[in-house]
C-alpha cells in the first residue's frame, strides 16, 4: 500500500481552498511527468495533451474525494491511466489495461538462451556484455527513446515509469494496478530488451 506524503495534506488543503499558487505549483511538479505517461500510452501527442488536460479537470473535481489513503502523486497519474485508457478505447486503438499482467507471463526468455551456450563453462555468457562508456549520452537517450516506444505496452509502461520517472515499485503497481510479481517481470524483460538493442549498437558501430 502506498503511504501518503506528509506534505500533500497542505498542498491539497490549499487547492481545495482555490489556491491558484498551488495548482500552479502541482503543474509544476508532474505535469511534464503526466504529458510522457500519457504519451506512453496513447502513442499521439495531441491526445496525449488532451488527455492530460481532461485528467487536471480529473483532479480538481476529485479534489474534495482525496481521501491520503495513496500518494496525491499516485491518485493523479492514475486519473491519467483512467483518462488515457477511456479515450483509447474509445477510439479502438488499445490493448486493455486488463491484459497488462498477461504480458508477465508470456512465455520468452529476457537474454538470447545462445549467450549461455558455452562448452567451457555450462551456464556461463559465450560473450560478455559490451561496456557502453564511450557512447555519446545524447545518441544513447535517443537510441533508448526509441527502443522503447517499440516495446510491449505493459512493459514500456512499468519501464518508463521506473526508469526514466524514477518511480518506486510500489508507486508503479498502484497505478497500474500490477502485482509486485508482475511488474518486476515487466522490468526485467524490458530492461534486457533495452540493453540487447544497446548492445546491437554497439556490435554495429
Amino acid at each position: 500500500m502506498t503511504v501518503a506524503v506528509p506534505q500533500d495534506a497542505a498542498l491539497v488543503a490549499a487547492l481545495r481552498d482555490g489556491d491558484e499558487s498551488a495548482f500552479a505549483q502541482l503543474i509544476d511538479m508532474y505535469g511534464a511527468g503526466m504529458r510522457r505517461f500519457a504519451l506512453s500510452i496513447v502513442r499521439n501527442t495531441s491526445v496525449a495533451d488532451e488527455v492530460v488536460q481532461g485528467a487536471w479537470l480529473g483532479v480538481l473535481r476529485g479534489l474534495e474525494q482525496f481521501e491520503g489513503s495513496a500518494s496525491l502523486r499516485t491518485w493523479i497519474f492514475r486519473i491519467v491511466a483512467n483518462t488515457a485508457k477511456t479515450r483509447v478505447e474509445r477510439e479502438s486503438r488499445s490493448i486493455p489495461f486488463s491484459t497488462l499482467s498477461s504480458d508477465a507471463a508470456e512465455a520468452q526468455p529476457t537474454v538470447d538462451p545462445s549467450r549461455f551456450r558455452n562448452p567451457e563453462f555450462p551456464g556461463g555468457w559465450t560473450k560478455f556484455p559490451e561496456p557502453w562508456d564511450h557512447l555519446d549520452a545524447l545518441e544513447t537517450r535517443n537510441l533508448i527513446a526509441a527502443a522503447i516506444q517499440t516495446l510491449p505496452p505493459a512493459q514500456r509502461l512499468v519501464v518508463s515509469l521506473r526508469d526514466i520517472e524514477g518511480w518506486s515499485a510500489n508507486d508503479v503497481c498502484n497505478v497500474l494496478e500490477l502485482s509486485e510479481s508482475n511488474q518486476r517481470v515487466l522490468l526485467h524483460r524490458a530492461r534486457a530488451k533495452l540493453r540487447a538493442t544497446l548492445e546491437q549498437h554497439m556490435d554495429s558501430s
